[in-house]
């Protein structure tokens, strides 16, 4: 079983940047399919990154050009720079894992049974 822990959340103003990170314990780190969800208030829990054990990645319209998401199999971290942040981007961010799947299609790991806690990200006009 995967175990996630998110942090890196936090208050910038529009235009400001913020990395996530993810840690995960319970697997080795260099297997399966991870990626990064988010859910404002009132909200569904929206895809915005995925990264296969490949290192291919799948995007949101939303976030393309201005997220970027990575992994150190090694440390066993997931990471989302979030860059040119709008008040749109407010939102939980969790992260999901899937020991079981190679590929970020064609859900973007929609059906992920291992979630964090969630890390808050808010941004100001």
């Amino acid at each position: 079983q995967v175990q996630l822990h998110e942090s890196g959340g936090g208050s910038v103003q529009a235009g400001g940047s913020l990395r996530l990170s993810c840690t995960a314990s319970g697997y080795a780190g260099s297997r399966g399919t991870m990626a990064w969800f988010r859910q404002a208030p009132g909200k569904e829990r929206e895809g915005v990154a995925c990264i296969n054990p490949f290192s291919r990645t799948l995007y949101t319209d939303s976030v393309k050009g201005r997220f970027i998401v990575s992994r150190d199999p090694a440390k066993k971290i997931l990471y989302l720079q979030m860059n040119s942040l709008q008040p749109v981007d407010t939102a939980m961010y969790y992260c999901a894992a899937d020991t079981s799947r190679s590929n970020c299609l064609p859900d973007g790991l929609k059906g992920a049974r291992n979630w964090g806690q969630g890390t808050q990200v808010t941004v100001s006009p």
